[in-house]
């Protein structure tokens, strides 16, 4: 492969991340605000821990 391919390859995947990282950064948002609306809700932590895949540690990390 020439050195213009591989960089465009690696400016590609360059982009990608960049775009994989924001979709995190808005996901992580969603689901802070929806575990505090569970609490407030009074759902208990352990639910909330077990339908978002995070430990009960996890969750108070989150929403704090």
């Amino acid at each position: 492969m020439s050195d213009a391919a591989v960089l465009r390859k690696i400016k590609a995947a360059a982009r990608k991340r960049a775009r994989a990282e924001e979709v995190k950064r808005e996901a992580t948002e969603q689901l802070r605000i929806y575990c505090r609306e569970a609490r407030k809700a009074g759902v208990p932590v352990t639910q909330i821990a077990s339908e978002a895949d995070l430990s009960r540690q996890g969750v108070y990390d989150l929403i704090e």
